[in-house]
């Protein structure tokens, strides 16, 4: 796995959009928005025309057209191109087949978290399992209104995202329930290290 030329996932979200039909910049982020890439392709709409830039400048994509309608601004529309279409191709293949190190906040949390006491994470281990209820429950209700428009294809990453978070909320539940009945191990220890190490709590 080589580093790609334009490394950016929006990128990615664009070629795969433009192997639809041509776009000018803003219908590809009406399409891209439309369709709730924000969340999968963690797209920050502040570089979208930078990265059509870098596309453009590596052959991913040609301009074919610019003109401007009224008074609005000028428009360019870009069309992928058949490097385009290969590098998205390749990029798949490489998301889909290539397990990465995805490291989560609550990772990075939970690595750090002996700066608390026990008492403490069961409060916020609760407020944790409330909230990834809530979010549980609108994902499910999202799923099931997409679900009876959409294709099984083009809801598979909303069928994976659920499955995460139910598998963190198991995960979770199980580790607040050994707090809370204190079968964790050595917790009378943690709670003693705590609180010999300047707790500001």
């Amino acid at each position: 796995m080589g580093r790609r030329p334009v490394g950016n996932l929006l990128a990615l979200g664009i070629l795969a959009t433009l192997v639809e039909k041509p776009m000018h910049p803003y219908e590809l982020a009406s399409v891209l928005r439309e369709r709730d890439k924000e969340q999968d392709l963690a797209i920050k709409w502040g570089s979208l025309y930078r990265v059509i830039q870098n596309l453009e400048r590596y052959g991913f994509i040609e301009a074919i057209e610019s003109g401007r309608q009224g008074a609005r601004p000028e428009r360019t529309v870009y069309r992928i191109t058949a490097p385009g279409r290969e590098e998205a191709d390749s990029w798949v293949r490489e998301l889909l087949a290539w397990p990465t190190p995805e490291h989560s906040r609550l990772e990075a949390g939970l690595s750090v978290m002996g700066l608390l006491g026990p008492d403490e994470m069961i409060a916020l281990l609760q407020q944790r399992v409330e909230r990834l209820e809530s979010l549980q429950a609108a994902q499910r209700a999202t799923f099931s209104l997409h679900s009876r428009t959409l294709p099984r294809l083009f809801l598979l990453e909303r069928e994976y995202d659920l499955a995460v978070r139910e598998t963190e909320l198991a995960w979770t539940r199980s580790l607040l329930g050994e707090l809370v009945d204190g079968s964790f191990p050595d917790l009378e220890g943690w709670r003693d290290h705590h609180l010999s190490n300047g707790a500001s709590s």
